[in-house]
């Protein structure tokens, strides 16, 4: 994102944990009122990955020593990147680290209560599976699954262990997207009738890890244990580091950003999933080896499945070739627009009276409102350089952990974004268009149930 649109989101993410703490939970100045509220909650690292070191960790240290925080052990089955981690951790908490060889390793800690999870994306769902059998609290990074066989693994399991598990979705924590929401949840905006969804970069190196490529070697890792339920191949550093750019180990553009955006779309219909969708694509500049698409178009339709007269179509469009257009959430009714890239709220392109009256009808026009009018409330000092969104969901899973409450993007959310991204990964790899069986709980692609 560019950076005047950055600093703009973080004054609406600071401005609504002051405006939204009543709903998000108990200030942390109360938790003195609640028994055992002072004791530490100790959270383990499941795999150290970029994610965690670059987001989670300046958002972890910035709530940390409010809520009671603190890191104790990190797990990661690569030799390299458990040592880094112990180190880097070391350094961040000023005391020891524990360097575990694996989860089986990390669970035998008792102290540990919490753990995050940020490992590859076919991984997340297995990994809360065992977390929350393990009788621990989970902040799992998205998306949360990319089958439904481990979408439905996952969701049975958290819903049996009542462990509070929030899913990386951190728009949810932003106040400019809770603003969005309630307005459209109010009826105020009228039925939606379209989403633009946008997603575009150019940057070659994306996803890419040539140099750690280079170091990994297969007697520091456990190539097995890497594979969890996937089909066994030989080992590949590539699919390893580079997980993003092959199936089955990612899907790609649809795991990595639609799985966000595609999660307003639920928050804001209050709909669980696409009742279709139609996809195109496909690897047209970078020759890399790469099996998961540089450019793709996802067709969603949405609506009630009792009434296929009422409903509305998502567009969704990315590109790792051009990044003309930046990141783009558009929401257009009849009366008019709410763009989520300036935060306002607008008459454009609402039926206006010249073409109203010729068809004996009423103008409908939405007013100008903008949605940053919590930026203003937000303090200043209050800014602290990491990425806004996540340092306030992070926020809130720590204050859920503490109250108990469901956080922001409670599993169910992430069991929904994982539907809409299995449908648009299986649309794009059969070319069919794919509907989701209710009674099965399965994506239907061709008639056929899809899989690897």
């Amino acid at each position: 994102m560019k950076n005047s649109r950055r600093a703009f989101i973080k004054k609406t993410v600071l401005a609504g944990t002051a405006a939204y703490a009543g709903t998000m939970g108990l200030r942390a100045s109360s938790y003195r009122n609640i028994l055992g509220a002072n004791d530490r909650v100790r959270v383990g690292v499941i795999g150290f990955s970029d994610r965690h070191k670059d987001a989670h960790i300046p958002s972890f240290l910035h709530s940390c020593k409010e809520f009671n925080f603190d890191i104790i052990a990190v797990s990661d089955i690569w030799k390299k990147k458990r040592e880094d981690g112990q180190a880097y951790l070391k350094q961040k908490f000023n005391h020891d680290i524990t360097a575990c060889v694996n989860n089986d390793a990390l669970y035998n800690i008792k102290e540990i209560d919490a753990v995050m999870i940020s490992t590859a994306d076919f991984q997340h769902a297995w990994h809360t599976v065992e977390a929350v059998k393990a009788g621990r609290d989970t902040y799992t990074e998205k998306p949360l699954a990319e089958t439904m066989e481990d979408n439905r693994a996952v969701l049975k399991a958290v819903k049996e262990s009542g462990k509070i598990v929030q899913i990386g979705s951190q728009r949810r924590s932003g106040a400019n997207y809770k603003t969005a929401c309630d307005f459209i949840q109010s009826g105020k905006f009228g039925p939606i009738v379209m989403v633009e969804l946008t997603w575009n970069v150019n940057q070659p190196g994306r996803w890419r890890r040539p140099a750690l490529v280079a170091q990994l070697k297969e007697e520091d890792t456990d190539w097995k244990r890497y594979l969890i339920n996937r089909p066994y191949e030989p080992f590949d550093a590539r699919k390893y580091l580079e997980f993003r750019l092959f199936w089955p180990y990612s899907s790609g553009i649809p795991g990595q950003w639609m799985s966000h955006q595609i999660d307003t779309v639920h928050w804001f219909s209050g709909l669980p999933h696409p009742r279709s969708v139609a996809v195109n694509g496909g690897n047209y500049v970078w020759k890399d080896g790469r099996k998961n698409a540089d450019t793709l178009t996802a067709v969603f339709d949405y609506g009630p499945l009792d009434d296929m007269s009422k409903g509305f179509q998502v567009v969704f469009t990315s590109r790792q070739t051009n990044a003309a257009g930046d990141v783009k959430e558009i929401y257009y009714s009849n009366g008019g627009t709410l763009n989520l890239d300036n935060n306002k709220i607008t008459a454009e392109g609402g039926l206006n009276e010249h073409y109203a009256k010729e068809m004996g009808m009423t103008a409908n026009l939405l007013p100008q409102i903008s949605l940053n009018e919590l930026a203003e409330k937000a303090s200043t000092d209050a800014q602290t350089g990491g990425d806004p969104l996540t340092e306030a969901h992070i926020r809130n899973w720590m204050d859920c952990v503490r109250n108990r409450k469901q956080p922001n993007a409670p599993i169910e959310a992430g069991y929904h974004h994982a539907i809409a991204v299995i449908m648009t990964n299986a649309a794009y790899r059969t070319g069919e268009k794919v509907v989701f069986d209710e009674k099965t709980q399965e994506v239907m692609a061709g008639g056929k149930v899809f899989t690897y």
